[in-house]
């Protein structure tokens, strides 16, 4: 049994701390909403009255939902109170440049950082098969190892620097959106024809794109259900991400504009900002009628 400090239980979060104390290992979990670690603790996980405590434990994981909330919580004065050898974890897709001010913050107080942004939903988190993107020392991510892989699959360490693995997790996260906007298109395409969306999306996935991305969100846009699984306004933070990383690093990203454009069209509807980043598509299909 390990013990680990887990800090940030959203949707995302709870579930993998849940997974961890369901594997037998203490967890001390805390939160800026302390109702959120109530049904944890049900669950015989440990209540930190602080994110002091939970950083005590020498190995933290956390899940926060943006580069402000990650600042906000671990901060030089936090990371003072770290026992020697402590290793933080953060599975949040960040920016690069917040990655790397992390990094800094926890190398003066001798705290090792990695970034290990995560591919997969809840429900996927809950089966355990996450797909783990680690960057950081081999050292931090050998210890933190054994409870990596009761949360993932794989974990994929493809530097020793951590924000690269958050290059990497926006790059994907880039694709994503552009999956999303293609099966948009073609939707509102064959339905203007007058072909059943859901049949279209059969035929597509059977052979052509067979991956989770095009069956799962190709069958919320044909059915135009947005179950309310990644957000718009995240889906929009996720797009900034890779604006600013191409920004730095001199990188052109033509059709970046557009999915802005769309992303935020669809923030500003009342009724799709609450649903899943994929009701995006809902905008094409707006300007199709209005053609």
């Amino acid at each position: 049994m390990t013990t680990v400090g887990f800090i940030g239980l959203g949707a995302m979060g709870a579930t993998m701390a849940r997974r961890l104390i369901d594997a037998g290992h203490e967890v001390v979990l805390f939160n800026r909403s302390a109702a959120a670690v109530d049904a944890l603790v049900e669950a015989g996980g440990s209540r930190a009255e602080n994110a002091e405590e939970a950083v005590a434990t020498g190995l933290v994981f956390s899940m926060l939902p943006h580069d402000a909330a990650a600042e906000a919580v671990f901060t030089a004065d936090l990371l003072a109170t770290a026992p020697a050898g402590t290793v933080h974890v953060s599975f949040a897709t960040l920016s690069v440049a917040a990655a790397d001010r992390l990094e800094s913050l926890h190398s003066e107080a001798g705290v090792q950082y990695v970034s290990a942004p995560v591919l997969g939903r809840p429900n996927v988190a809950e089966a355990g098969q996450l797909n783990i993107v680690a960057g950081g020392p081999s050292s931090a991510i050998a210890r933190a190892q054994e409870l990596l892989d009761v949360l993932g699959k794989h974990t994929w360490v493809v530097s020793e620097t951590p924000s690269a693995a958050n290059l990497v997790k926006i790059g994907v996260n880039y694709n994503l959106v552009h999956t999303i906007q293609a099966l948009a298109e073609s939707v509102t395409l064959v339905e203007r024809g007058g072909i059943d969306a859901g049949t279209f999306v059969d035929i597509l996935t059977d052979t052509a794109y067979t991956g989770t991305a095009y069956a799962g969100y190709g069958r919320m846009i044909a059915a135009r259900e947005y179950p309310p699984l990644f957000t718009v306004a995240l889906g929009l933070k996720d797009l900034t991400l890779a604006e600013q990383a191409a920004a730095a690093t001199g990188v052109a990203l033509p059709t970046a504009p557009v999915l802005h454009e769309l992303l935020e069209q669809a923030l500003a509807d009342p009724e799709l900002s609450q649903g899943d980043w994929s009701s995006m598509a809902e905008i094409t299909r707006l300007r199709s009628t209005q053609a």
